[in-house]
């Protein structure tokens, strides 16, 4: 037992002695060394505590020792060394950032937000504190807080890519109702005779749960009528991940698909990133079954989504992409969009013309669109050109104007 514990000594008296040896500075950064890439976070608290021994007014260290808690689940001693800087009336901004971090991140959010409030009367232009106040408004479900702590920070620095990001989900929950309603117009110079007209109706209503959203269309296509009836929800499931779940009806085959289901998965990913995966089903005298995937990524006032349509069958797999590019300006209702892309969406008003597998053939599209708001009123505009080979080796143009009004209440 002697000989382990003499080992021992040999072992331990060596570091600390070397430890002695080091200035309060030089065991800090030694301790975020081990931190961040070792990621042994009990070594670098008992080095961040030997740099405090040597430097106890150190508050950074003192800062970055509370982190270390949080991050080792050690909430009770977070808050003790977090509070002991509250005691000396510290001031500095990454001490409230880091106590109100931990608060947020233990889903006590009014504490959060009580934390942030005292730091930004000391550091009111701080992207850092406005953004977490934000985000622990918005998991409280305090979503007219939640914006305006997000527009606070966006008049500071309208390229955030963080409150760009968080500005478009809050913008869902802000009022609980929306009506809004829809007109497209196509034109073919070669594969129909006459233009399509397309009217749709629709009402939205925010839940606890997610939000459910009710359509009714008509449209006017190969100069005949048909109505649709659509309803969609999207249940969360999880801070990170909510579902859409969509359906659709109509007995005017040809003008819309009998009916249409949809599943998809949707995650909200970090560093502003977002993806989804799931399938669409269309049944006019067959089904049609296309599987979907898409990776979205919001930098600055920029948002960036690609997304395919894969439609297998017994010979061979059809293929569809779409570019999308948004940038938004005041807010998240207000942007301007461009799209590009080949194939068919299933999402498209053109969805009917799967039905004789034209979407087998080459489509090339590119468009835009442009949305701003007036109060509650939102509008859009878009435009959109097509240009596609609706028989082997014969192509054809299509244009579309699509004009959008939504009302918030």
């Amino acid at each position: 037992m002697r000989r382990h514990f003499g080992f021992l000594l040999l072992l331990i008296l060596p570091f600390q002695a070397y430890s002695q040896d080091l200035s309060a500075d030089e065991l800090f950064a030694k301790a975020r060394t081990t931190a961040f890439e070792e990621k042994d976070y009990s070594k670098s608290i008992e080095i961040a505590k030997q740099a405090l021994q040597k430097a106890p007014d150190y508050t950074d260290i003192s800062v970055f020792l509370g982190r270390l808690y949080t991050w080792n689940k050690d909430t009770a001693a977070a808050r003790a060394v977090f509070q002991k800087l509250s005691d000396k009336n510290v001031q500095d901004e990454d001490y409230f950032i880091a106590y109100a971090s931990l608060e947020y991140w233990n889903d006590d959010n009014m504490k959060a937000v009580e934390i942030i409030d005292k730091g930004l009367t000391y550091h009111p232009q701080s992207e850092a504190l406005w953004l977490l106040k934000a985000k622990a408004y918005y998991a409280g479900k305090e979503y007219t807080e939640a914006e305006k702590a997000v527009k606070n920070l966006l008049a500071i620095n309208p390229k955030n890519t963080e409150a760009n990001n968080l500005a478009v989900k809050i913008s869902d929950f802000i009022s609980k109702n929306a009506i809004n309603i829809t007109y497209n117009y196509s034109h073919f110079d070669k594969q129909f005779t006459d233009d399509w007209h397309i009217v749709g109706v629709g009402y939205k209503r925010v839940t606890p749960i997610g939000s459910f959203i009710v359509r009714a269309n008509y449209a006017n296509k190969f100069a005949e009528n048909g109505t649709q009836i659509e309803l969609e929800a999207y249940p969360r499931l999880s801070k990170i991940f909510y579902l859409y779940v969509g359906g659709a009806y109509s007995n005017n085959v040809g003008i819309f698909p009998n009916y249409r289901t949809g599943v998809s998965l949707n995650a909200n990913l970090p560093h502003s990133f977002e993806a989804e995966i799931g399938y669409r089903q269309l049944y006019f005298s067959n089904n049609i079954w296309m599987y979907t995937a898409s990776v979205g990524k919001y930098y600055k006032n920029f948002w960036f989504n690609i997304r395919t349509y894969l439609t297998p069958d017994n010979k061979n797999i059809s293929h569809s992409y779409t570019g999308t590019v948004r940038y938004y300006t005041k807010s998240a209702q207000d942007y301007f969009a461009f799209q590009i892309g080949t194939g068919i969406s299933p999402e498209e008003s053109r969805n009917n013309l799967l039905e004789n597998e034209t979407f087998k053939l080459k489509t090339f599209k590119i468009g835009g669109e442009y949305n701003f708001s007036i109060k509650r009123n939102l509008f859009s505009v878009g435009t959109m050109y097509y240009n596609q080979e609706y028989r082997p080796n014969e192509k054809g143009n299509q244009f579309d104007i699509t004009l959008g009004y939504t009302r918030k209440f």
